[in-house]
């Protein structure tokens, strides 16, 4: 029980959705002739199938994509979550035309006429945003793998440490930084995963630090200098003394 918990408030709003569009479309009407009573019904369902629609919708996709990350992979949640709620507010959309007797068929049409035009516009984002789903289910690497990409799109091979995937851009460190490479190019490229000789990426040491995972004591010091001045010692000794002068000062008098 403690499990469904966090869907109930989902569910009961997805079943009184359900109960608006069933009584709006079977006593509800908005056309000429109809009575008052047939129009109250009618708008009063549209409105309940609205909020109850969408909040059950806002809910019922974030617990999805809570659900999609913890069974595959982190980075799953955010296009569950997105392609679920676009698919529940179409639903809901058409619900509500359906319950005011609007007319869906020139809807459909002029939706067709415009997602045509926008996914000539839109070629290569809509590739990059399947490519990424496709790569989310797929799994071919995860986050914190280390791979060899051998693409010559991108350039030849090389190696490389994932970092995110999202829906348009998988996340890479390479040897001088990081890079974001479209999904459809991650896609079209052949990946093999490396051994793991590291707990995480390498990252770039600045001069007179220790790499990590050493302790300060370890790491190399420089050798300790003798400020005492010393009787042979060029610069701290008298003018005119050379190697012989303190033998000379301190030898027995003749």
């Amino acid at each position: 029980m403690k499990k469904l918990r966090p869907w109930l408030p989902g569910i009961f709003a997805g079943i009184l959705a359900l109960a608006a569009l069933v009584a709006g479309s079977a006593f509800g009407d908005i056309r000429t002739g109809a009575s008052t009573q047939t129009r109250l019904v009618a708008w009063i369902s549209a409105a309940v199938l609205a909020v109850a629609g969408a909040y059950s919708t806002t809910r019922l996709s974030a617990r999805l994509g809570q659900f999609a990350s913890r069974r595959t992979v982190p980075t799953a949640a955010s296009p569950v979550r997105i392609v679920t709620a676009i698919v529940g507010y179409l639903i809901v959309v058409f619900g509500v035309l359906a319950v005011l007797s609007v007319s869906i068929e020139r809807l459909l049409v002029g939706a067709g006429l415009a997602g045509i035009v926008l996914g000539i516009a839109a070629t290569q984002s809509l590739g990059n945003v399947f490519a990424g789903i496709v790569l989310i289910l797929s799994r071919p690497f995860d986050v914190g793998d280390h791979i060899r990409i051998r693409s010559g799109a991108l350039g030849g091979v090389f190696d490389a440490w994932v970092l995110e995937v999202t829906l348009t851009y998988t996340t890479l460190r390479l040897d001088d930084g990081r890079w974001k490479i479209p999904n459809s190019a991650m896609l079209a490229a052949g990946v093999g995963q490396l051994p793991r000789t590291e707990a995480a990426p390498p990252v770039p040491q600045l001069p007179g630090f220790a790499p990590a995972g050493t302790s300060p004591a370890s790491a190399p010091s420089p050798a300790p200098s003798d400020p005492t001045p010393t009787a042979t010692d060029p610069i701290h000794s008298p003018p005119g003394a050379g190697p012989g002068a303190a033998r000379r000062r301190w030898g027995p008098r003749a």
